[in-house]
């Protein structure tokens, strides 16, 4: 089993691959109070799974807020970021690999 390195992302957030193939990618982003995700957008079909904490969340220029047990899709080409509200940890999942994690 191959293990990944964590990676900061930015202020306040990190993430770590937990498995990949060419066709899907489980990725762990631990982010502390005040964390972002900065409002990008990619070619990835992408779900998010809130396992703690609490976030803000812009997506296609919605806001809405999650927490644990929370989960959703985030369609290709999509605009979507987060911001930390609660030190928490999400659990995203990328269709096909994304290769700029690697």
């Amino acid at each position: 089993m191959q293990s990944y390195p964590v990676v900061a992302t930015g202020p306040g957030a990190t993430r770590q691959v937990l498995t990949e193939t060419p066709d899907l990618m489980v990725v762990r982003f631990t982010f502390e109070a005040g964390g972002e995700g900065l409002l990008h957008s990619h070619p990835h079909v992408q779900t998010t799974y809130c396992q703690s904490g609490r976030f803000r969340f812009e997506l296609a220029g919605e806001r809405f807020e999650v927490g644990p047990g929370d989960a959703f899709s985030i369609p290709s080409g999509a605009v979507h970021g987060c911001l930390c509200l609660e030190p928490g940890v999400l659990i995203d999942s990328f269709a096909p690999r994304r290769d700029d994690f690697l």
